[in-house]
């Protein structure tokens, strides 16, 4: 079984955190840092314990801003030196964004040195929600850094609902603020810089998704095969949806004349088990298409009414008449994010988004055992 995710922020790690600013603050007060940093950590999930160690941060660097970055920057690697790296640097973030945006040019300057070395993708964002125009003003110059932390940096920490992150309310409303830049690094050499990217133009695509499909196919003409993959990624919601022009995107239009057999292995599932099934695609015309073909599971609530999730299945070119089977099987077994519930399901083939077959199927949930 995996460690907890609290874990990762250990006393252990602390000790280091003290040992490594004392390095550069001879007057550095380590017991008290280290004192106050795991007092009742144990008790405490991952970001509360970050909260609780940038907390100890705040009682033990100076009061001056100015001073407590000069001693931050001192504290990172440099030419083999071990400085605050990983994960170490999460409450760092935390006690930048507390302090930082009231120094403004000198917090993000600190958080471009910092990213290399963890990531700076939280910190960032209270300077954003501070001040959009100037941060993003200073943000959109590191799209030519030389450091590829610094790149996705500015593409990561402007995603409008970055997870774990503050959500950034006015680029939700309003995302065209942050497109040049995405657009700046969508060729950008390191894969970790587009996938960053594409994840950007994904989390837009909740909010705006005919915006981002006509981003899309603005920049698909002529696309190398990186910049497609990218751009596909970030199409994956819309592509789920099946907002039409996201899909036109990529080649799969209509086709009326496609038929589609969906065929269950069994009409009634026990939890713990799977659902067994087939499809049979047959393109009755007299042109090729390109098919995207999924499935959606419809769950039965907690109140008997019916919620899809788009599941992935494959992607096949048919020429006139030409057919395509697939068998699958979908497991209904214990996941954290879902709760399930007996009684009747429906499952559904979608087909360049459109439903094109369904059936209904019984989720049974096994008899309490008995004292």
């Amino acid at each position: 079984m995996p460690e907890p995710l609290k874990n990762l922020l250990h006393e252990a790690l602390i000790a280091d955190i003290a040992d490594r600013i004392a390095a550069n603050a001879p007057f550095y007060d380590r017991s008290r840092f280290v004192a106050l940093a795991t007092d009742g950590l144990g008790a405490l999930e991952l970001m509360e314990r970050s909260a609780l160690i940038r907390d100890a941060l705040f009682a033990t660097l100076p009061d001056d801003f100015t001073d407590a970055a000069a001693i931050l920057r001192a504290s990172l690697p440099a030419d083999g030196k071990p400085g605050l790296s990983g994960w170490m640097l999460l409450p760092v973030n935390q006690f930048i964004a507390a302090h930082g945006p009231d120094h403004f040019d000198l917090g993000l300057d600190l958080l471009k040195a910092l990213t290399p070395h963890f990531t700076a993708e939280f910190g960032i964002r209270q300077f954003i929600h501070r001040d959009q125009q100037r941060a993003l003003a200073t943000i959109s110059t590191w799209v030519d850094d030389p450091d590829y932390h610094v790149r996705r940096l500015a593409s990561e920490g402007t995603r409008p609902r970055l997870p774990w992150a503050i959500r950034l309310p006015q680029l939700v409303k309003d995302p065209a603020p942050i497109l040049p830049i995405l657009t700046a690094l969508m060729d950008d050499p390191e894969d970790y810089v587009r996938r960053s990217v594409a994840n950007s133009l994904n989390d837009i695509a909740k909010d705006h998704p005919d915006l981002v499909a006509a981003f899309i196919a603005d920049h698909i003409v002529g696309a190398s095969a990186e910049r497609r993959r990218l751009l596909k990624h970030a199409s994956r919601t819309l592509l789920k949806k099946g907002h039409a022009r996201a899909l036109a995107n990529f080649g799969f239009g209509a086709a009326a004349s496609l038929a589609c057999e969906l065929r269950l292995l069994n009409g009634e599932v026990m939890f713990g088990e799977g659902l067994d099934f087939e499809i049979r695609v047959t393109n009755a015309g007299e042109t090729a298409h390109s098919l995207m073909i999924d499935y959606a599971i419809h769950h039965v609530k907690a109140d008997g009414s019916l919620s899809p999730k788009v599941f992935k299945c494959k992607t096949v070119t048919l020429a006139p008449g030409q057919s395509h089977a697939i068998e699958r099987r979908h497991a209904m077994r214990p996941i954290t994010t879902r709760r399930y519930y007996p009684g009747e399901h429906r499952i559904a083939i979608l087909i360049n988004g459109a439903e094109s077959a369904s059936e209904s199927f019984v989720l049974r949930m096994p008899s309490p055992e008995r004292s």
